[in-house]
Parts: structure tokens; sequence; C-alpha cells
């Protein structure tokens, strides 16, 4: 496992080559991309931070939304000299990464599974059962060490968020879900989500933006794939079968092959 560097956002560094940024989604942390950081990390030097408020980083000292933790990973691109690194992203950090692209962010950048692309009617689903989702996690709390390791509890409580629930690593869950219960923003964070804005797009950007999707997403739905084209028309587009809201998990070498030729 890669070796933890200090703030000024926590986060894991390795690899040698063009550097690439990656962002974690919802309730997760850097560790959310184990099952592609070295792959990953054989090509490029691979830069994984935790967000505010998640894994290891402290959280915002003011409101958490959509705009302030993007202005928060922008500022740790400053600080370290990553300014025009490449991106890559999960669920709400795809949505990050999409609105850096936005902002003008010359390097290339890479979205898997993106929120803020929903219909009032798929946003207010997302809450409730993601929210429903993280309530049970953390009345689970003592018992996930043996949960996670039983395929059938695994298929369970990974139903919505992975197509093959029964096949992840039981470290790499466990790892997650104790993620969910520990994240100091997570509530705050769901809660932007659901009653912030949603994700605007621009008609042209200064880097390559590519988006990928899992074509069993139960979390945001593959419809919302074609809504998130329409905003950003210059995107690169990839549909992943067989594979859910985490293509890194259900698809890690053809995801990791995915990132890597859309930032190459």
């Amino acid at each position: 496992m890669p070796d933890p560097v200090p703030n000024p956002l926590h986060h894991v560094r390795r690899g040698t080559g063009a550097p690439l940024v990656l962002i974690h989604g919802l309730g997760s942390s850097w560790a959310n991309w184990l099952p592609v950081f070295d792959r990953l990390a054989a090509k490029r030097e691979v830069i994984a931070i935790d967000l505010p408020g998640f894994g290891a980083s402290a959280p915002l000292r003011g409101p958490v939304t959509m705009a302030t933790l993007t202005e928060a990973v922008e500022q740790f691109l400053r600080d370290t000299g990553l300014e025009n690194a490449d991106l890559a992203g999960s669920s709400m950090g795809a949505r990050l990464v999409l609105e850096m692209a936005r902002r003008g962010h010359e390097g290339s950048v890479v979205a898997l599974d993106p929120g803020g692309f929903w219909s009032p009617g798929q946003r207010a689903v997302f809450g409730a059962t993601v929210g429903a989702s993280i309530r049970l996690i953390r009345a689970l709390d003592g018992a996930l060490p043996a949960l996670t390791g039983s395929r059938i509890a695994r298929s369970a409580l990974l139903f919505q968020f992975s197509a093959r629930p029964w096949a992840l690593d039981p470290e790499v869950v466990l790892t997650e879900l104790r993620g969910f219960n520990r994240a100091a923003s997570i509530d705050e964070a769901l809660d932007a989500l659901v009653h912030g804005p949603t994700q605007p797009g621009a008609l042209r950007t200064k880097g390559r933006v590519a988006i990928g999707w899992g074509r069993q997403d139960r979390v945001t739905l593959p419809s919302q794939a074609s809504v998130a084209i329409e905003r950003f028309p210059n995107a690169r587009f990839r549909g992943f079968h067989h594979c859910g809201h985490y293509p890194h998990w259900d698809q890690p070498e053809q995801a990791a092959r995915f990132i890597l030729s859309a930032t190459a």
C-alpha cells in the first residue's frame, strides 16, 4: 500500500511519469481507487487525495458544497504544483473534475459515473436510497468486518453500487464502508448533492474530457449519461458492460485502460 503524504489534503503518491490526480466520491477516501491504483501507477505518477472531511483530511471550515469542494481541490493543485495535472474522478469526484474542466482546467479529465445530471425525480430517489444506505451502514458498524467477509452479505450491502458485489475484495469493501461511517462531511455533501444545483456544462473545454459509465449503475442511472454528453458535447464517452457505479471496482482492467488512454 502506498505511503500517505501529510496535508494540505491527505493524499498518497506512487509511480513516475506525468502526474494523474484521483478524486473519490461521496463517503469514500483515496482507498476507493485501490483496485486500479497499481495499474495506473505503473504508467503514471498517481496522486490520490482525500477530499475535505473524508478519509484523513480535515473538514472545510465553512459550508460544504460542490463549489467549495471543487475550490479545495483547485487550491490543493496550486499548493502542490499540479495545476495542469490530468484528473480522474469517481461519482461525486467525477462531478468535481467536470466542474474543474468547465472552469478552464487545462489537463485532461476523466469522469466515471458522475453525479449532477439527474432529473428531479431521480435526484429524490438518489437522496432517499443513498441516505438509507448510509444509515444502515452506521447501524452495522461493529459487524462490518464479519459482514464484508461474506459473499452474501457483500452482495446485500453493495447491491446499489456494484454489478458483482460478491466478487469484490473484502478488504476494499470494509475500508469503503468504514469510510462512510467516519466521514465527517458525508451528511453535508449528500445534502449539497440532493438540494444544490445540478452540474452545468461547457460547449468547449481547454483540456480533453472523457466520461465513463457503468451500464448497470443503480446510483447515477445510465440514462443520465446522455444528459452529461449534451452538457459536455466535446467529451469522449465509454460505457462499461457488467458494471455498476464503480467501473474501477467491477472492471478494473478496462477502467484503468480507459483512464490511461483518455489522459495519454
